[in-house]
């Protein structure tokens, strides 16, 4: 078995005295574990850190089996990311979010919506909002995905402002302003593919905190996982 993709990666973690077991988020073949021999070598030490755009070669006797990963730098961003206390929280958030995919399967939209993030990480104006999109994509992927196309009570789409927590779908202005302190608060931005103006600083900590909560109610909680420390740093940093 044999194939080459581009990928980022999340993290390694030590295997024996030399070599690391890398995990990667590919293109093409999701998220993905392999040995990398010789991985902590110092030329290689650069190469194998969270962020870091690599081509990965994989190779196994069978697919079951973990692999090995021969591993070329294609764009490293250590450099920039040690710059910003921001951009670390960003990268921490990032590689807790992808992890929570199911390995070996693939998820081009999330792969491509990572790499924007991580070449976006010092632009304040656009990367909340990106990791606000991330977080509600990723709840589509593993299967809680919310509907905003409509109004739950009514079904229309115009004034779309709130979203049960209960039923994971928008509201409407009419229909909910009587349950307000029941409702999460919808921003305008998750409606709009391309917003026309930079979102602002409230309405992405809304959108962080709509996510958040189906996150953790519906990912994190059944999994008997905490969120991750990364996120309240990050939005700490905002």
């Amino acid at each position: 078995m044999e194939w080459r993709d581009e990928a980022l990666v999340l993290g390694i973690r030590r295997h024996g005295e030399s070599s690391v077991i890398a995990e990667l988020m590919t293109r093409a073949h999701g998220r993905h574990l392999g040995l990398v021999r010789g991985g902590r070598a110092r030329a290689m030490q650069p190469v194998l850190q969270p962020g870091n755009s690599v081509d990965a070669l994989w190779r196994a006797r069978i697919e079951e089996h973990l692999g090995l990963f021969a591993i070329e730098a294609l764009r490293l961003r250590t450099a920039e990311l040690m710059e910003s206390q921001r951009a670390l929280h960003g990268i921490g958030l990032l590689s807790a979010l992808l992890r929570l995919l199911p390995e070996r399967e693939p998820h081009p939209a999330l792969f491509e919506m990572a790499l924007a993030i991580v070449d976006h990480l010092h632009d304040d104006e656009i990367t909340p909002a990106l990791f606000v999109r991330l977080e509600l994509s990723l709840l589509m992927e593993l299967g809680f995905g919310l509907d905003l196309s409509e109004c739950a009570a009514t079904g229309g789409t115009q004034e779309l402002i709130f979203v049960s927590p209960k039923s994971g779908r928008s509201v409407c202005r009419v229909a909910g302003e009587p349950y307000r302190d029941r409702l999460l608060a919808l921003p305008g931005f998750l409606l709009d593919d391309m917003p026309s103006e930079p979102v602002s600083l409230e309405a992405v900590r809304a959108g962080f905190r709509l996510t958040g909560f189906f996150l953790e109610r519906d990912i994190f909680a059944p999994r008997g996982q905490f969120m991750p420390d990364a996120r309240a740093a990050y939005l700490a940093s905002l």
